[in-house]
């Protein structure tokens, strides 16, 4: 999928009561703020992750969205600088052929497993009792490949291949100016499935949640009487990747629909440019995700908080940490009565 990563220099002779100036210098800033502790984060996840082995689905996922975080953090560089007033033409042509596709690349991957997580979590703690296929570590080894190859060969590669035109003397965002006739279709068929994809994955995750939160209600109703606080604390540690998931995406991928609807019109207009500005800061908020999900993996998973305990030696300061239940082993007891 292309990022609209120039826009019309018609924008900003348009009187609409926005300081366009301002907010493409602030712009690139904001990606530029991320990227040093965005890097530093999935790095040590990474250098974690490496080290401990996938002993249940859960873990098998969490490698996947490391990889595919690690990845978006990559483009932020490249992402704010094309964003920079004054760039150069060749920086924005490899930012919209190759940077902002492997962007959104990382962003759909990691809209997938997140919902893949959440079904697992659901698995787990609603529905502990069978072993399904979906709970086979090969199966979900092999799936989780499956769908970085089937994004690559249907979004990514094509994209690439259709955005090589010359944008000189063209109108419109030089993003969309790059496409040629095939590329134009199927940038509106990515967009399409982007838009499927994420909310198709947003009602699997709004419903496992729904689920969830009901056993964990009960069964903190059960336990009511018991005064091991640390176990009913583990129970909802699970609602951080609901917390991520909303926070992240949502806003984006709601902004998205009218934008994409005005997106492919060579005029600019208020209308325009106020959602452009709104989809520039939620696509912002989705790459913020990548700060995120360190949070998922060190509050789900005991395997990474000792391993990350051990190697930085954290147990000197803060003795009670990986004693906790979490979710990241292969039998949730904790959330069973």
């Amino acid at each position: 999928m292309a990022s609209n990563v120039t826009q019309n220099p018609n924008a900003s002779s348009l009187d609409c009561g926005i300081n366009n100036e301002a907010w493409d210098i602030a712009l690139p800033i904001l990606y530029f703020t991320i990227f040093p502790p965005a890097l530093l984060l999935n790095l040590v996840v990474a250098w974690i992750c490496l080290r401990l082995q996938a002993n249940s689905t859960f873990m098998v996922y969490l490698k996947h969205l490391v990889a595919a975080d690690l990845l978006m953090t990559l483009t932020f560089p490249i992402r704010g600088a094309s964003e920079l007033p004054g760039a150069s033409q060749g920086l924005h042509m490899f930012a919209c052929r190759f940077s902002s596709v492997f962007f959104y690349l990382a962003m759909n991957m990691s809209v997938i497993l997140m919902g893949l997580i959440s079904l697992d979590r659901y698995l787990k703690i609603v529905r502990s009792g069978g072993g399904l296929l979906c709970q086979n570590l090969l199966f979900s080894n092999v799936l989780s490949f499956v769908i970085w190859i089937a994004l690559i060969c249907s979004n990514t590669l094509p994209v690439i291949i259709t955005t090589n035109q010359d944008p000189t003397d063209k109108p419109g965002e030089v993003c969309i100016a790059m496409k040629n006739e095939l590329g134009l279709i199927w940038h509106e068929v990515v967009v399409m499935f982007g838009k499927v994809l994420f909310w198709t994955v947003c009602i699997i995750v709004v419903f496992c949640y729904t689920c969830i939160a009901k056993t964990v209600l009960e069964s903190y109703q059960r336990s009511r009487g018991n005064k091991d606080k640390r176990k009913r604390k583990a129970k909802f540690r699970v609602f951080l990747i609901l917390f991520v998931f909303f926070i992240c995406y949502v806003p984006y991928h709601c902004i998205r629909i009218p934008y994409t609807i005005l997106q492919v019109q060579s005029n600019s207009t208020c209308s325009k440019l106020k959602l452009r500005i709104g989809k520039d800061f939620t696509l912002w908020l989705s790459a913020l995700n990548v700060c995120l999900d360190p949070l998922i993996y060190f509050f789900l998973c005991k395997a990474f908080r000792e391993k990350f305990s051990e190697i930085f030696d954290l147990r000197r300061f803060f003795p009670s940490f990986g004693k906790n239940s979490d979710v990241c082993q292969s039998s949730d007891t904790s959330l069973k009565a």
